[in-house]
């Protein structure tokens, strides 16, 4: 099914009348979207269900089940997290150089379906942590090469809109995926083991409709399918060069600036339980309101970042991050405030998540797309685990509130900065586009 809107829609975000007509669409309606798009975007969700009932039930089965101690959770935690950023770079750079981004994503993909069975062996901590790394590491090999396919797969006017429904479709996954765990684990009589198994099962027939219904070229009518004459070879060192553009080296660091600001969400949960006195047994539906409001709002921000700008939607998503601290700091019994902050929380990831990565694409030549966003996605990563870890020392020091404050001092100290980090040109807009100099301008 194609996601279509029928809505007159501003000249920049409406297919030109020739290409329309040739398309068969009707002039002042939105193409629909790539199947790519819709391929991936089932892929990612059908995983997620696979990944987040291994995540929903992980903390207990590792801490109650396996009897880890919280510091031997909290190293593979840190694992689980940071082995991916790391990561990100090869499988970009690969999937630019070889041309091969379904490839990169299929091997990753699979290589997250072997770990799932793969728990069901592991009983010790370096062999827990051992799988968690190589999941990590399929994370990692997909997530530029996918998003890649993404970007190149739609039109630059629609690339907020795409990445919007591939994220809602992520997201969908991510409110499935525990509510699936829980049911086994309350039918099942071996509750780990057949959350495991299913896991792994949901998570090859992932695997499979990458295969069968993911196109490994590119799309779009009237665009590139070759590098032009006289583009940068790709290599590593092109890669990391692509810094040396000015419109992506402002939007790398914009991430980076205010991904060493946001505070984990783990920690925004507990914050959230200790300001709203929330009982221990619903703390495990804090996930699914985050998630909830990032499911519904990531395709109508995706849609107004491509009419008003992607930069300045990714700015207003950390104005709501920055309004949900300021609500936990303030604090109080209203019966409101879980709902405010979980619904500021989702949006902020519903404004940022898709929107930077459709940004970024716009300040990256085809040939390097994988790499480019790979440089802004690591960025990022490595700065949100380094503020994971700034918070977590500021919170064992001087407590959660003092903690909180600080944070929120700096983040809005660095969106105030970033606003004065203006793009050069305007690859965040909406009809932007970066390729290769012989290349036609949509």
């Amino acid at each position: 099914m194609y996601v279509a809107d029928s809505r007159a829609t501003p000249a920049s975000a409406v297919t030109p009348e020739p290409q329309a007509a040739a398309q068969g669409i009707r002039p002042g309606r939105r193409a629909a979207l790539a199947p790519t798009v819709l391929a991936l975007g089932t892929v990612s969700l059908i995983t997620d269900v696979s990944s987040e009932m291994v995540t929903a039930v992980l903390p207990l089965y590792l801490v109650a089940g396996l009897g880890l101690t919280p510091l031997g959770f909290g190293l593979l935690d840190g694992l689980y997290n940071g082995v991916s950023a790391l990561v990100r770079l090869t499988g970009g750079h690969l999937g630019d150089r070889f041309g091969r981004h379904k490839a990169l994503a299929g091997l990753g993909y699979g290589l997250s379906a072997l770990c799932k069975p793969l728990l069901l062996l592991a009983h010790t901590l370096p062999a827990i942590g051992a799988v968690l790394a190589l999941d990590r590491t399929g994370k990692g090999l997909r997530t530029a090469p996918r998003d890649a396919l993404i970007s190149l797969a739609a039109a630059p006017e629609e690339r907020g809109r795409a990445f919007g429904v591939h994220r809602a479709m992520d997201t969908a996954g991510a409110l499935i995926g525990p509510i699936l765990a829980f049911l086994i684990l309350r039918g099942a009589a071996d509750g780990y083991d057949a959350v495991f198994t299913v896991s792994a099962c949901v998570a090859a027939l992932g695997v499979l409709v990458l295969v069968l219904f993911v196109p490994g070229r590119r799309t779009v009518p009237g665009r590139r399918t070759v590098p032009a004459a006289g583009a940068a070879p790709v290599s590593l060192r092109a890669a990391f060069g692509l810094l040396g553009r000015p419109d992506l080296r402002r939007i790398a660091l914009c991430a980076l600036l205010l991904g060493l600001c946001t505070v984990s969400d783990g920690f925004v949960f507990l914050l959230l339980q200790h300001s709203a006195g929330i009982a221990d047994r619903w703390f495990a539906l804090l996930p699914l309101g985050t998630a909830a409001a990032f499911f519904l709002l990531a395709l109508p921000l995706g849609r107004l970042a491509d009419r008003i700008g992607r930069r300045a939607v990714f700015l207003g998503g950390h104005l709501a991050l920055l309004a949900a601290y300021g609500i936990l700091l303030a604090g109080g019994s209203h019966p409101a405030l879980p709902y405010a902050v979980l619904l500021l929380h989702g949006g902020f990831y519903a404004a940022t998540d898709g929107v930077l990565m459709a940004a970024a694409a716009g300040a990256v030549p085809e040939e390097h797309r994988g790499g480019g966003l790979a440089l802004v996605q690591t960025g990022q990563a490595l700065a949100r685990f380094a503020a994971s870890l700034g918070f977590g020392a500021a919170w064992t020091l001087w407590g959660p509130r003092p903690a909180l404050c600080v944070a929120a001092v700096l983040l809005a100290g660095a969106l105030a900065l970033c606003v004065r980090l203006r793009p050069g040109g305007e690859p965040d807009g909406p009809a932007s586009d970066t390729r290769a100099p012989d290349a036609a301008v949509a």
